[in-house]
């Protein structure tokens, strides 16, 4: 027996092993092709990865941009949280407000001056100067409205007045006051406007 014979089972086993490890590499990366084709595929395989790598890149791009607004909506949403959070208490203190005005607009010239009730409608008047400290320290402002032109994003019209007096549309009677809180209307205001007299 020569020594070929000898290697011949031997070089077959290497072979089916070779044979076994390359069952899953593609075609175009194993070894037996030739140098121009292996050379074309390796052009194609990089091509292929700088397309894959620019779409990751510009997909990368999209979600730090959408990140980022995402993050700005989101410091929009507390900051304005953190500005309007007490519009619902203000809302329903504007009554309390209210009844404090009118109760004062009521007080009759005469009680002003009476000794025991001078004192009373004194504290009164501090309790309303107290209110309007606290309102203009959380935002909440008055909206002008008597002699003022009608804004229909700040007062509303409840009612028209005949009057020579001013121009039609001008504001001349105050029902209810209007209230903005930062710059945003917490409540219109209830007006009266001037037409044309008739």
């Amino acid at each position: 027996m020569t020594e070929e014979n000898n290697n011949e089972p031997q070089k077959k086993a290497v072979d089916d092993e070779v044979l076994r490890e390359m069952e899953g590499v593609p075609e175009h990366l194993r070894g037996d092709a030739d140098e121009d084709s292996e050379e074309s595929s390796f052009d194609d395989a990089l091509g292929k990865l700088k397309g894959d790598l620019e779409t990751a890149m510009q997909d990368v791009l999209y979600a730090r941009a959408e990140t980022q607004n995402v993050r700005r909506r989101l410091e929009k949403d507390v900051q304005d949280a953190r500005n309007y959070a007490a519009t619902n208490f203000a809302r329903d203190i504007l009554s309390v407000a209210d009844n404090l005005a009118r109760a004062l607009d009521h007080v009759p010239d005469e009680l002003r001056e009476h000794e025991k009730a001078k004192n009373f409608i004194s504290g009164i008047e501090a309790t309303q100067r107290e209110l309007e400290k606290v309102f203009a320290g959380n935002g909440i402002t008055r909206i002008a409205a008597k002699g003022m032109p009608l804004d229909p994003n700040q007062h509303q019209a409840m009612m028209e007045v005949p009057s020579d007096e001013v121009e039609p549309g001008t504001i001349v009677q105050e029902m209810q006051a209007g209230y903005m809180i930062k710059d945003r209307l917490l409540r219109p205001a209830m007006v009266g406007v001037a037409k044309k007299p008739d």
